[in-house]
C-alpha cells in the first residue's frame, strides 16, 4: 500500500484545490463593483502554489496539475459559452434589423438568453464548488481524485 503524504504536504495540496474558488470570489467582487470583465483568476492562485511547491513535494505536483487542468477546462468551457452567447446576440440583432422586429420581441429573446446564461453560470459555480471541495478533502486525506470533464493539458 502507498504511504500517506505528510501533513504539511497535504495542506498545500488542499490549498491548491481551494485556492481556485478564491479567483471566482474576486471576479464576482469585481463585477459587483461594476468592472465587467472576464479574467481567468481561478487559475492564478493554484498556479502560484503549484509552481512554488511542486519541486519540494511530488504530491503537490500531482494535485496541482489536476487542479489546474480542471480550472483550465472550466475557463475554456466558459469562453465557449461567452462566444456562443455573443454570436446569438449578434444574430438576434441582425435578424431584428432586417425584419423590422418589434422592440418587445428583441427584449423577450434577450431576456430569455440572459436567463439561460445566468442559469449556466450559476450551475457551473455550484458544480465547481462541490467538486473542488470534494477534491480538496480527498487531497487532504492523501487520496488522489480525478476531476470529471477535464481536458488534461498538463501531464
Amino acid at each position: 500500500m502507498r504511504e500517506k503524504p505528510k501533513q504539511q504536504m497535504r495542506i498545500w495540496a488542499m490549498l491548491c484545490h481551494f485556492s481556485a474558488l478564491l479567483g471566482w470570489v474576486l471576479l464576482v467582487f469585481l463585477v459587483f463593483f461594476g468592472i465587467p470583465l472576464y479574467l481567468p483568476l481561478n487559475l492564478l492562485a493554484p498556479l502560484i502554489i503549484w509552481r512554488l511547491k511542486k519541486v519540494q513535494y511530488p504530491w503537490i505536483d500531482l494535485q496541482g496539475k489536476e487542479s489546474l487542468n480542471f480550472q483550465m477546462s472550466l475557463t475554456i468551457y466558459t469562453l465557449i459559452v461567452i462566444l456562443i452567447s455573443l454570436f446569438l446576440i449578434i444574430t438576434t440583432f441582425s435578424v431584428a434589423m432586417t425584419t423590422n422586429g418589434s422592440v418587445n420581441q428583441i427584449k423577450n429573446i434577450l431576456d430569455s438568453l440572459l436567463i439561460v446564461l445566468m442559469s449556466l453560470f450559476l450551475f457551473k459555480l455550484v458544480l465547481q464548488s462541490f467538486v473542488v471541495t470534494f477534491a480538496a478533502i480527498k487531497a487532504y486525506n492523501g487520496e488522489h481524485y480525478r476531476y470529471p470533464l477535464t481536458v488534461r493539458i498538463l501531464r
